[in-house]
């Protein structure tokens, strides 16, 4: 895959997040800090998205987008890509400010919301492709995307990590709302994976409003 598009995404990804591993004022500045947006630090909504936690961090988000983007960018073009990846990194920014607005000591890193968008608007526009686990293990790619939104309400409920589990979900409406109005006829052509995509977003606000995050 030789995509500038994609590649220039991951190249800045990589370059910011070795900066963030080595330079720790760096990683505070940019990272996503409730208390620090909050008094107008607002760059850090979009900023913390190209910083990781550690390598496996950052080597599973960028494997990820590597794998998936093509589908998008081959299927909706390479502006519709990068609407997608950016409209994705912004939603999950603000769902995370709806969910964790009053926690001013809340931090998250992570291209996670982003790179989930990607992964919803590709399994979306082609839901009978196969993924392999670990490079290995072959598992229908609409499993894979509702797993990881099952193990991201996990991680919002451990709070265990410096992970921004929550911009996962944000990343998931928005990779899955801009793909349906990019291309509505996927409404019609996939309607029992439109169905099955949405149940895991379902989730997540049906437990917010339970109070069980």
């Amino acid at each position: 895959m030789d995509n500038i598009f994609v590649l220039a995404i991951i190249v800045a990804n990589v370059i910011i997040s070795i900066k963030g591993f080595n330079d720790e004022y760096f990683f505070r500045k940019y990272q996503f800090h409730i208390g620090a947006i909050r008094a107008g630090e607002q760059i850090r909504m979009f900023s913390s998205a190209f910083l990781h936690a550690d390598f496996v961090h950052l080597a599973f988000n960028m494997i990820a987008l590597y794998s998936f983007a093509p589908v998008v960018t081959e299927t909706l073009g390479n502006w519709t890509f990068l609407l997608i990846y950016a409209g994705s990194l912004i939603f999950g920014s603000l769902l995370t400010m709806v969910f964790h607005g009053n926690d001013y000591s809340y931090r998250a890193v992570g291209a996670s919301g982003a790179v989930t968008g990607i992964i919803y608007s590709a399994i979306l526009i082609y839901p009978d492709m196969t993924i392999g686990i670990f490079g290995i293990i072959p598992m229908p790619a609409y499993i894979f995307g509702i797993a990881y939104l099952l193990y991201s309400i996990y991680g919002m409920k451990a709070k265990n990590d410096n992970i921004g589990h929550t911009a996962h979900f944000g990343g998931a409406i928005g990779g899955y709302a801009i793909t349906l109005i990019k291309d509505p006829a996927l409404l019609e052509q996939n309607t029992l994976m439109v169905i099955l995509l949405a149940i895991p977003i379902i989730i997540l606000f049906v437990m917010a409003k339970l109070g069980k995050l």
